[in-house]
C-alpha cells in the first residue's frame, strides 16, 4: 500500500492540524510516513501545502512527482487547482467550494467550479457550511477530511482515534465536534463523489 498525499489551503485554514490527524493515523497503523510543508505567508493568508507519503514499506523521499499524487485535498477550491498537475490520471480532488478569496484578482467563483468538474474523481464539498451547523467553521478542515477519508487508505477508527489523541487537551466538547465534522464529511463524500 503506497499513498501520495497533497495538502493545499492558505494560511490559518487548518493544514497542518490536517497532516497531523493523517500522519498520526498513519502511524497508529503501523505505517511509514515521510512529510514535507511549505508554509510560504501563512500568517498572511498565504498559500500552504504539505506532501505526505504513506506506505506499508520504508519512503525513501517526502516529495511527490509531478503528475504522481492519489490525493489532492483542498481547503480551498483555486488552491486545489493549483495542485491538478501534480494529481494522477486516477487520483481524486477532494476541494471545499467555499474560496478564501486573499488576492484582488481571485478568478470568478464559478470559472473554478468549472475547472473542478472537468477532473474525472473530485468531490467538491461546502465544508464551511457543514461545519457550521455542527457549531464552528473551525472545523471545516476536519470536514474536508472526513470527504477525502475513503480514499487515504487509513481506517476510519484509526484516524477518529487521531483526533482524540490531537484534540484531547481542548476538551471532550472539541474531540466530540471534530469526529462529527469527520463523519459528516465522509457521509457527503460517499453520496456526492464523481467518477
Amino acid at each position: 500500500m503506497k499513498k501520495d498525499i497533497i495538502l493545499a489551503g492558505v494560511g490559518g485554514q487548518g493544514i497542518l492540524s490536517i497532516a497531523a490527524i493523517i500522519g498520526s493515523a498513519a502511524l497508529d497503523m503501523g505505517l511509514y510516513l515521510k512529510q514535507s510543508e511549505v508554509h510560504g505567508m501563512a500568517q498572511r493568508g498565504g498559500d500552504v501545502s504539505s506532501n505526505l507519503r504513506i506506505g506499508d514499506k520504508e519512503i525513501a523521499s517526502d516529495l511527490i512527482a509531478k503528475g504522481k499524487a492519489d490525493i489532492v485535498i483542498s481547503v480551498e477550491p483555486m488552491e486545489g487547482l493549483r495542485y491538478l498537475p501534480m494529481l494522477s490520471s486516477e487520483g481524486w480532488l477532494i476541494t471545499n467550494s467555499t474560496p478564501f478569496k486573499n488576492i484582488p484578482n481571485y478568478p470568478e467563483i464559478d470559472d473554478l467550479y468549472t475547472e473542478i468538474a472537468k477532473v474525472h474523481r473530485h468531490v467538491m464539498i461546502d465544508a464551511e457550511g457543514i461545519a457550521k451547523e455542527l457549531g464552528t467553521a473551525k472545523a471545516a478542515n476536519v470536514v474536508i477530511l472526513g470527504a477525502a477519508s475513503a480514499h487515504l487508505g487509513i481506517s476510519f477508527e484509526s484516524l477518529e482515534n487521531a483526533i482524540r489523541r490531537i484534540f484531547a487537551k481542548k476538551g471532550d466538547a472539541v474531540v466530540e465536534l471534530n469526529i462529527n465534522a469527520l463523519k459528516a464529511g465522509r457521509d457527503f463524500a460517499e453520496k456526492n463523489s464523481h467518477l
